[in-house]
């Protein structure tokens, strides 16, 4: 048993993630999902979307684990998220919280497993081949963010793989001839709906990632990573498909969906 024993939930949280020697993406997803968790102890419901991310959450004693109400609050937590969130996003964050009170108990800093009736979600049948042209006309007449929208057109009208897309910057596109200028480091064309959204989505950008995050880059983000403008920093796969999820409420209707047709890109030269 650990003799400096926290008192609150919160150093808890820091004391596991200090033990677990992520790399500071998973610390920062452990972080958020932990913190989550809380506002069940709370018996609170827990905001959503950036909201989330930004959100104190509420000042709590570990000792409320072990409180008998403690797995219903986690259930009833389980069951008002599961109506809005990705079942593969919750069912990681049940295991980020299922690990963390396991290294507590094994810590004597608690006595009770509250998660041991917690359930993964059933994941839906998640279809593999592209997009049917109804869906592309559901997904495309969708008001979500133009930053959506512009990923959405371009990986559907480019064929191009999404870590691809990612890695363009604002001057890599030649927005006159609908292409990827040949320092790009690969053959990108697209075609009218892409190239109505583009100029929209840029406003006048002219260097740095051409998809941004909403948040300010970390001190620590590489140069190639920041917009020069804006100081944002270069959207990640997984944030992209974080959004994208939240705009279609579809899980199965993932990015590498959006990718049909014959392969269109090339090395460029």
């Amino acid at each position: 048993m650990s003799s400096t024993q926290p008192v609150e939930y919160a150093v808890a949280v820091e004391r596991y993630l200090a033990a677990s020697h992520l790399s500071t993406g998973s610390l920062r997803v452990y972080r958020i999902a932990l913190a989550t968790w809380a506002w069940a102890l709370a018996d609170r419901s827990a905001p959503v979307g950036p909201d989330r991310r930004r959100a104190r959450p509420p000042v709590l004693p570990l000792a409320l684990l072990d409180h008998p109400d403690a797995a219903g609050r986690f259930r009833g937590a389980v069951a008002r998220r599961a109506a809005d969130a990705d079942p593969r996003t919750l069912n990681r964050e049940l295991s980020i919280l299922r690990a963390a009170v396991t290294w507590w108990r094994t810590q004597g800093w608690i006595d009770t497993d509250p998660t041991t009736d917690l359930r993964p979600l059933p994941l839906p049948a998640s279809g593999s081949g592209p997009l049917t042209p109804e869906d592309l006309r559901t997904l495309f007449a969708i008001r979500a963010p133009l930053r959506e929208q512009t990923l959405w057109h371009l990986l559907h009208e480019s064929h191009a793989p999404i870590e691809t897309v990612l890695a363009l910057d604002a001057d890599d596109l030649d927005l006159i001839h609908r292409r990827t200028r040949p320092s790009a480091g690969a053959d990108l064309r697209w075609q009218a709906g892409t190239a109505r959204l583009l100029p929209l989505h840029l406003v006048g950008r002219t260097a740095g990632p051409l998809f941004l995050t909403d948040r300010r880059a970390p001190a620590n983000t590489p140069a190639p990573d920041r917009c020069p403008h804006t100081g944002r920093a270069r959207l990640s796969y997984r944030r992209a498909a974080e959004l994208s999820t939240a705009c279609t409420r579809h899980p199965d209707w993932t990015l590498r969906r959006l990718r049909t047709g014959t392969d269109s890109v090339r090395p460029a030269t």
